[in-house]
């Protein structure tokens, strides 16, 4: 992801319009890079008393190229770093033990492969990462002459770790000015309480943030932006039963006449099998594009880790109608087992930014490949 960086001009068409209501319906790491956009006339928007918004960390830089510098905040407080893996564990407690129970005083022969392969599938990981985790720990087994549980078991979470790493990427901000953000999702999954989250954590890396209320229809959702916003202390850029196209796109003319460093823009939840609102998201994209020719940056899909295999399908159509560049999994502290990421890795591995464990600001965090390994195996 960071790397190539090219300038953009910002569009000047406006935006589509459309007669048809929509249904209603710092644990790893961020890259910052430093660069400013051009500027638009503004538009008038409500803007909230200024609050105090914690300072940026001092940071460490840990690239530099001529056009940019990427940085790495510094490491999590111990404690902190402590509470949520204590968390993280406790989420996928159920499924932990269901696998590591397999591993206690057993002989390592095809029973336990047996074994193993179910723990998996009741664990959402599909019948395609399962398999390729049995064959591969097989091979591992039989090359390395592996005779104790305890050596099988850490051989799976290396095999494991390997197979999440693809979606251990970091959200590299400053890119552009403003970043402009596209948040998707089914209802219930989680979306508009993750974007509420998100601009706490982009706030604590020093970021300016605006979010756009693109839910036009759903009082609700609009009503619970809001609330996001007065708790961040962050403008929302809303309108009550207008286009929702229309309004993200004066959101992004918005922030960037007050130079914003990221707008987010939140859109109604929908499943997948509904056309006709999934063509309203394509549409809010190519409209997007019209204010920014080089936005949205970021399409960023919300999904309920409780949902299992619906999850996986989830991921595939919104990445087919939207081209996603990255997931937000929520709810790992319910009834989730968790192994929908290995199933994600192995069918479509999008980036995996952000986890939630939890209604707190601080149960949403970056996602580790080997933290995540271990939380799911039971291993500390």
């Amino acid at each position: 992801m960071p790397g190539s960086v090219s300038a953009t001009t910002p569009a000047t068409t406006p935006p589509e319009r459309s007669d048809a209501p929509e249904a209603a319906s710092q644990g790893g790491w961020l890259g910052r890079i430093f660069g400013r956009g051009g500027e638009a006339a503004p538009i008038e928007t409500p803007v909230p008393p200024p609050v105090e918004v914690p300072a940026a960390a001092s940071f460490t830089t840990v690239e530099r190229t001529d056009d940019y510098e990427i940085v790495a905040p510094p490491a999590q407080a111990p404690a902190e770093k402590q509470s949520w893996l204590r968390r993280l564990r406790s989420g996928l407690s159920k499924t932990s033990a269901g696998i590591a129970g397999i591993f206690v005083g057993v002989k390592v022969d095809e029973a336990l492969f047996e074994d193993l392969e179910a723990a998996l599938l009741m664990a959402d990981a599909g019948m395609d990462a399962t398999q390729y985790l049995i064959d591969a720990l097989r091979d591992r087994v039989r090359y390395e002459r592996l005779t104790d549980g305890a050596q099988v078991k850490a051989a799976l979470r290396d095999l494991l770790v390997e197979l999440l790493q693809p979606l251990e990427r970091s959200l590299v901000l400053g890119r552009a000015t403003p970043l402009v953000m596209m948040i998707a999702g089914v209802n219930g999954a989680g979306k508009t309480t993750s974007i509420g989250k998100l601009a706490r954590h982009l706030q604590n890396y020093g970021q300016s943030v605006l979010l756009a209320a693109g839910d036009t229809f759903r009082a609700a959702a609009r009503e619970q932006l809001a609330i996001w916003g007065e708790r961040n202390s962050v403008t929302v850029v809303e309108q009550e039963g207008g286009d929702p196209a229309a309004v993200i796109f004066d959101a992004v003319n918005a922030a960037r006449a007050r130079k914003i460093d990221v707008m987010m823009a939140d859109t109604a939840g929908r499943l997948p099998t509904q056309l006709h609102l999934m063509e309203e998201l394509r549409k809010i994209k190519r409209v997007i594009a019209k204010a920014d020719a080089a936005a949205p940056h970021e399409v960023l899909l919300v999904i309920d880790a409780n949902n299992g295999q619906n999850a996986l399908a989830q991921v595939k159509a919104f990445d087919d109608a939207l081209g996603l560049t990255g997931l937000i999994v929520t709810k790992l502290d319910g009834s989730a087992k968790g192994g929908i990421l290995a199933a994600i890795a192995r069918q479509r591995p999008i980036p995996v930014y952000f986890i939630g464990v939890g209604e707190k600001v601080e149960d949403l965090q970056p996602f580790s490949a080997l933290e995540f390994a271990n939380a799911l195996l039971g291993d500390d």
